[in-house]
């Protein structure tokens, strides 16, 4: 069996536990606010980029990075709250198209400012633009590619 080197350890740990940091960071100034989850804000962003003419679930998972059984609860859940609609896909029996509400428009829109002031605060703050850039070339290196929206 390959044993990693600690400083490989080391990395990991710091990864888990600066994610975590930020993640609760931000997650905790929306709830102060009363607003939705993170999770909901990155689901109306990318149904909003999709535009009039609304996404896919399967396609909205693949952007989000969710499995199949946590999209669905995540679109159930928003759905509830009216900030999107599901609406049937005629060529297709099983597919759906999901569309940004006003109000979820609106929901998203106020939740930015609040995620962007925590991105301020908990990254960009303490650490200087060439510090920012290096983390960021290093992440890149690690980290898989996305799919194209």
């Amino acid at each position: 069996m390959t044993i990693p080197d600690p400083h490989t350890v080391e990395a990991w740990t710091s990864l888990f536990r600066a994610s975590q940091a930020l993640l609760d960071g931000v997650e905790s100034g929306l709830k102060a606010h009363g607003l939705p989850q993170l999770s909901w804000y990155d689901a109306l962003l990318e149904i909003e980029k999709a535009g009039a003419d609304g996404i896919r679930p399967f396609e909205l998972k693949e952007r989000l990075l969710l499995p199949q059984y946590g999209t669905s609860r995540l679109l159930d859940r928003v759905a509830k709250a009216g900030l999107i609609t599901r609406e049937d896909v005629e060529t297709d029996g099983r597919g759906q198209i999901v569309r940004l509400t006003e109000k979820g428009r609106d929901t998203r829109k106020a939740m930015w400012p609040i995620y962007a002031g925590a991105l301020i605060t908990l990254i960009q703050s303490r650490i200087s633009p060439s510090e920012l850039a290096e983390l960021n070339r290093l992440l890149h290196k690690i980290t898989p590619a996305r799919p194209k929206a």
